[in-house]
């Protein structure tokens, strides 16, 4: 069942996130060509834009945490031992789960107050805003979903396990290279070169 889940609201927040930039971007241009080509400027257009690229980006950061995308620092957990890693690892993900269910318990209420308010969209024929603001519950929702995946991943993975591949690693190996391959003096000073840039920019290479 939790994979049916997982599976849903990944469909959802990859698909929502596809159409809501590719949409975004092809308003914008019809509504660059109609404003110099044709002098017609499409009323609704701007914020309809606006609208679409919002949802693509909370959806899109919500699909992130699936595929682990999000920015992160690890050359504290590289230096600490495996156990230490795993435990840092674990509150971290917490928080970032309190914080995500916080933000769409709290992003509901505000949906809710947007339509008491009876607040509507000016441009886009009296669209109620509850409906576009619903994107904060409803994504943030998605992605504590997600980390609530990582965080069963953590607690059931051994702690000498804990840590993926570096970025650099797989850098080095979409370039045909082992990470580990030290027989070559090239590949051995190419490695070399990759940790002490990954250490520099504190795993962000």
């Amino acid at each position: 069942m939790f994979r049916i889940i997982s599976k849903i609201i990944g469909h959802i927040n990859q698909k929502i996130a596809a159409f809501g930039i590719s949409a975004g971007v092809a308003v914008a241009f019809t509504n660059v060509v109609a404003r110099y080509a044709f002098d017609a400027s499409l009323v609704w257009a701007t914020e309809l834009t606006i609208f679409l690229f919002l949802w693509s980006v909370f959806f899109g950061a919500a699909y992130c945490f699936k595929k682990d995308a999000h920015i992160a620092v690890t050359v504290v957990l590289d230096i600490v031992p495996s156990r230490v890693a795993k435990i840092m690892l674990l509150v971290s993900h917490l928080i970032t789960f309190i914080f995500l269910c916080a933000i769409s318990y709290y992003g509901y209420h505000y949906m809710l107050l947007v339509n008491d308010l009876g607040e509507k969209s000016i441009d886009l024929w009296n669209l109620p805003m509850e409906y576009v603001y619903s994107v904060i519950p409803i994504s943030f929702a998605f992605g504590a979903y997600r980390v609530a995946e990582r965080i069963h991943e953590i607690l059931t993975t051994p702690h000498d396990k804990i840590l993926k591949e570096s970025e650099a690693s797989m850098v080095l190996a979409e370039l045909g290279v082992k990470a580990n391959d030290n027989s070559n003096k090239n590949v051995k000073e190419l490695n070399d070169m990759v940790k002490e840039v990954e250490k520099k920019t504190g795993g962000m290479l």
